[in-house]
């Protein structure tokens, strides 16, 4: 059911690969132009989902700022808001964060069953949490959910954890990398994935799809070969 989804993995990083540093204040790596171009791409998509991790450390928003876009999406018959959806193993999610208290739209936690009835209890009526297996959390499982509640386009925002299950499953179909005009040159910042064996790698490349300029950002937009964790296991 997951193939029929059309999946986006969005990034934004330095130079030399990272979409973070060690500071306590966020590091900006898109600008004005791009920033607005991802709020486009999010008023096109049904949901959107990031880690519980960046919901810690980053408390997004993840709404589509354009009242605009809002509009037109409630005249296609839309809410104006695409879902929220995260990903938690332990279940340790505040429930003040704003993810969960900003917008009209549906919020999804996927997480363990070990830790379902507490999380649910946790956060309320501020989200739908459901459970996908008793171990780490299965990438194909939650697709196969969301398309189940008619979710067709899905944007993926970060962090590194979760850009390396999905990318890691070859569970995308394409990825738009903002790449900002600097580096960042510290060890311990955050990469954009995490060391994996990606199905797209030397010897199987992406196909680069575009390139456009948005002020000092370049915009790199590459296709991807679609091919499931199930689809490995039954080749394997």
């Amino acid at each position: 059911m997951s193939q029929a989804m059309h999946v986006i993995q969005k990034c934004a990083m330095s130079l030399d690969g990272f979409i973070d540093d060690t500071s306590p204040e966020r590091l900006l790596l898109s600008n004005g132009e791009d920033f607005d171009r991802v709020d486009a791409v999010r008023a096109e998509c049904d949901a959107i989902l990031v880690g519980a991790g960046t919901i810690r450390a980053d408390n997004p928003r993840l709404l589509v700022r354009s009242t605009a876009r809002q509009q037109d999406r409630l005249a296609r018959g839309l809410p104006a808001q695409p879902f929220k959806v995260t990903l938690t193993q332990s279940g340790i999610l505040d429930p003040a964060a704003q993810f969960f208290t900003l917008g009209d739209g549906l919020k999804i936690v996927y997480c363990p069953e070990t830790v379902q009835a507490d999380l649910q209890t946790h956060l309320g009526l501020w989200a739908r949490v459901v459970a996908v297996g008793r171990g780490p959390i299965d990438p194909v499982a939650v697709l196969d959910d969301l398309a189940a509640q008619g979710v067709q386009r899905l944007l993926i925002e970060g962090g590194s954890t979760i850009a390396t299950l999905f990318l890691g499953a070859g569970l995308v179909d394409e990825l738009q990398v903002s790449v900002a005009p600097f580096f960042v040159g510290e060890a311990a910042a955050p990469r954009f994935v995490k060391p994996h064996a990606f199905l797209h790698h030397k010897h199987q490349p992406m196909v680069l799809d575009k390139v456009e300029q948005l002020g000092n950002v370049a915009l790199l937009t590459y296709r991807l070969s679609r091919s499931t964790v199930r689809e490995h296991a039954s080749q394997s």
